[in-house]
């Protein structure tokens, strides 16, 4: 854990979760986070207990994902995101539509959505926050969306990667 200037500490989601897993009947107040204000705002650490409560371990990996896919840690103007309106604007001619659109289609048919809206989150904290993070690495430089996104900085309509590569 560590303090800010004034000598509070600033609890992570972590730290929360780690704080809940060692007591469950600790109360978790917004009080107890010193995060950026917006996001503290959309956190909505009640459902903490619920994905606690969810993981058992008779739970197959299968149930496991299917409860927890969509159980993503992000504002809710993420969650809400129109994230395929948003890439394929992005586009700025016929054969990068015509790749976003069947990537996206791909994504949408396994359910990934919710990853390509915290992706964005994701990228959009790292601007924010001047974090430097890679060019690409493995499988991943094969999805144009995800270049679209600003995960990775590799434009694989440009060096012809088949999204297969990513999306097996």
């Amino acid at each position: 854990m560590i303090k800010n200037l004034y000598g509070q500490p600033i609890f992570t989601e972590s730290d929360l979760f780690d704080l809940y897993m060692q007591n469950p009947d600790i109360s978790l107040k917004r009080t107890l986070v010193d995060t950026p204000i917006a996001f503290n705002e959309e956190l909505e650490l009640e459902k903490i207990p619920d994905l606690v409560e969810n993981v058992a371990l008779s739970l197959s990996v299968e149930d496991f994902d299917s409860i927890t896919r969509n159980n993503w840690f992000m504002p809710k103007q993420y969650r809400e995101f129109d994230i395929a309106k948003y890439v394929l604007h992005l586009c700025t001619h016929d054969a990068e539509l015509q790749r976003a659109g069947k990537e996206l289609l791909m994504y949408e048919q396994r359910g990934m959505f919710p990853l390509l809206q915290y992706m964005k989150y994701l990228v959009d904290v790292m601007r924010e926050h001047n974090i430097v993070w890679g060019v690409g690495r493995g499988s991943s430089v094969a999805s144009f969306v995800l270049f679209l996104i600003g995960v990775h900085r590799i434009n694989s309509l440009y060096y012809d990667l088949d999204i297969e590569e990513f999306l097996k």
